[in-house]
């Protein structure tokens, strides 16, 4: 980078990219161990993709519950595709994790006996799915986060800023590279950097995120000769809104309305699916019935809908009254399974940087993730992230600034592309095709969607639809030459 009048440098111990759930955590819990903390949010704190999440947080925690039948859920949705490590971790940490929320001041919702109130959700055995504010969860707890990270001395705070390179001496991640609205430019050093930036849902056309979660930690962590893995599965929600207004088309109606009951139905009343089945074969029975022609729509009318008020605000806003009539619905792109690779603790293969939530990839989710075990992968890694990176060495020696990388935002073809050649159902002709987009995140997407020839969870071939034994238990790694290769995780 030039040394100009708009470059500045600084220092921390811990720099956390992004401030949703993942990050807000990460940044608070590396500042109670002490470390000097810079957070790096694009937005206005509390303004994330973890602001509309509607879902809760999976913990296992009612007496007819516990850690091992929570692993057998996640691994049974994860489609033999799951790290167990992983997936075991999760399960027996969770718990933990909502309990030093509510120690920072986050209220989740209570039954009549001041119990934590327990939703059931697709692919669960148990209810075991912890809410705030109904389907508010997201709202509540970035607000509630954020507030604390602002009041934080520990937390420097860099709101509307975004990081556009990760900084490598020597072979380690030393820091990044933000810059502000303007050009202004700041080069930050730190002894771990954390990216907490999101999914990739939003590269494709029809999605239930916001436009910005376009895999910019997998970008900038590419860029940097990071590896990358399982990014050829992508969560499609079977359950998005259908409507003429882009406003209102693709918004999220949570799963956990199905679990109280609601029902999917096509435009002659007919039941079709078993709704609380996992996600993925529920997305696909959606898709087979629009093939065929009909109209899906999701029944609200039987269910209480006082406890999703700001989901029936958002369907009344745009013209749908839930108590009256079934809401027509259609898969979305919702969220990314894979991302940067990495160790239970968060460690990526370039020492020094680190990825939780959905931007990293410890292998967790598998083939295929199970609801609401995406905040609790916030929380549970993003603590394990934010104590390991204090273990990093201070940088050594002097090193210039980096260059900003490459733009992480995608041309709008990229996102039509996606959409009509890696959607629900892909075959190696289409995905052929993809490997020539501009966009270099959608040709590797495409790169590890060819490497796996078979259908798994949410990844569905149809030149080759069934799982193949070979790949049971393999996450393909794209590496930093864009090759990728097969591998057994432990």
């Amino acid at each position: 980078m030039a040394h100009d009048a708009t470059s500045e440098a600084g220092r921390a111990d811990v720099i956390v990219v992004g401030a949703g759930a993942a990050g807000l955590y990460t940044a608070l819990t590396a500042a109670r161990e002490g470390a000097q903390v810079v957070l790096v949010s694009r937005s206005p704190l509390a303004e994330s993709a973890s602001y509309w999440a509607q879902g809760g947080i999976a913990a296992a925690q009612a007496e007819d519950d516990s850690p091992e039948l929570h692993l057998e859920d996640t691994l049974n949705a994860g489609r033999g595709a799951s790290r167990p490590s992983a997936a075991r971790v999760l399960c027996e940490e969770a718990p933990a994790r909502v309990r030093d929320l509510e120690s920072l001041g986050v209220r989740f919702d209570a039954d009549r006996s001041g119990a934590l109130a327990l939703g059931l959700e697709g692919g669960h055995s148990r209810r075991r799915v912890v809410h705030a504010g109904g389907s508010a969860t997201g709202r509540r707890i970035t607000r509630d986060l954020s507030a604390l990270a602002a009041l934080d001395e520990r937390v420097e705070v860099l709101e509307l800023t975004s990081a556009s390179s990760v900084w490598v001496h020597e072979g380690r991640c030393i820091g990044v590279l933000v810059e502000k609205p303007g050009g202004h430019r700041r080069a930050i050093a730190a002894r771990g950097t954390v990216l907490a930036t999101g999914g990739a849902a939003a590269l494709w056309k029809r999605t239930s995120n916001p436009r910005g979660a376009t895999g910019v930690g997998m970008t900038l962590a590419h860029a940097a000769g990071a590896e990358l893995a399982d990014i050829e599965f992508m969560q499609f929600h079977p359950t998005a809104l259908v409507h003429p207004d882009d406003r209102f088309d693709g918004f999220l109606i949570t799963e956990a309305i199905r679990g109280e009951g609601a029902k999917l139905i096509t435009d002659a009343g007919e039941r079709f699916v078993e709704e609380l089945a996992p996600r993925d074969e529920v997305s696909l029975a959606v898709e087979a019935q629009l093939r065929e022609g009909h109209t899906v729509l999701l029944d609200m009318r039987d269910i209480d809908l006082a406890r999703f008020p700001n989901i029936v605000a958002r369907l009344e806003e745009s013209g749908i009254d839930p108590a009256r009539e079934p809401v027509p619905v259609a898969p979305a792109a919702h969220y990314t399974m894979g991302g940067v690779a990495t160790s239970i603790d968060g460690r990526s293969s370039l020492p020094g940087l680190y990825a939780v939530g959905e931007c990293g990839c410890t292998g967790l989710h598998g083939a295929n993730r199970l609801a609401s075990n995406s905040l609790a992968e916030c929380f549970v890694f993003g603590y394990r992230a934010g104590r390991a990176a204090l273990d990093e060495p201070e940088p050594a020696g002097s090193a210039p600034p980096p260059e900003p990388g490459p733009s992480p935002v995608p041309p709008p073809e990229t996102r039509e592309a996606l959409w009509r050649l890696a959607g629900l159902q892909r075959t190696a002709e289409q995905l052929e095709r993809l490997r020539e987009d501009r966009f270099p995140l959608a040709r590797l997407i495409a790169e590890s969607a060819l490497a796996r020839p078979e259908s798994r969870g949410a990844h569905q071939r149809l030149d080759f639809p069934v799982p193949d034994p070979r790949y049971t238990g393999m996450h393909l790694t794209v590496y930093d030459d864009g090759g990728v290769r097969q591998e057994l995780w432990e």
